[in-house]
């Protein structure tokens, strides 16, 4: 176990086993990269079958969402369910949505048109909300 890891180290109100700070890190990674494929497959799919692409990219972001949260929420983070980290949850998600979507939107409007516009604005989109859920989720909904 790490410094990190023994400083965060306890019980939790809940008598599960609190996760340490680089573990947590490494599950988020491990996680998002899974998320990450949920959402960029939803959304080259959808574009592929002629979605609007800012529909394609509402929908892959609420699929790789939800896929992001059932298994950060047990797995990451060790927190049970419940009303406040749900509602925390949807709080924190319908903002980095509208992040998420409007960072992409003008990222496709600033690259302009070329092989992979949309590959890069996703890119940009996703890191941009990846690094405030991490933030938000750590220190908000699931803390202990």
């Amino acid at each position: 176990m790490t410094t990190l890891d023994a400083a965060d180290a306890g019980s939790s109100p809940t008598g599960s086993q609190s996760v340490g700070l680089l573990t947590q890190i490494f599950r988020f990674v491990v996680v998002g990269v899974l998320a990450a494929g949920v959402d960029y497959g939803s959304y080259q799919a959808l574009v592929a079958v002629g979605t609007w692409v800012h529909a394609a990219k509402a929908i892959s972001f609420i699929l790789g969402t939800t896929t992001a949260y059932l298994i950060n929420r047990r797995w990451t983070f060790n927190a049970s369910g419940g009303a406040a980290p749900v509602a925390k949850f949807m709080l924190l998600y319908t903002t980095t949505f509208f992040v998420n979507v409007g960072v992409n939107a003008l990222m496709l409007h600033l690259l302009g048109d070329f092989r992979w516009h949309l590959t890069v604005a996703w890119v940009i989109a996703q890191g941009t909300a990846t690094l405030i859920n991490f933030v938000m989720l750590r220190t908000v909904v699931f803390r202990d």
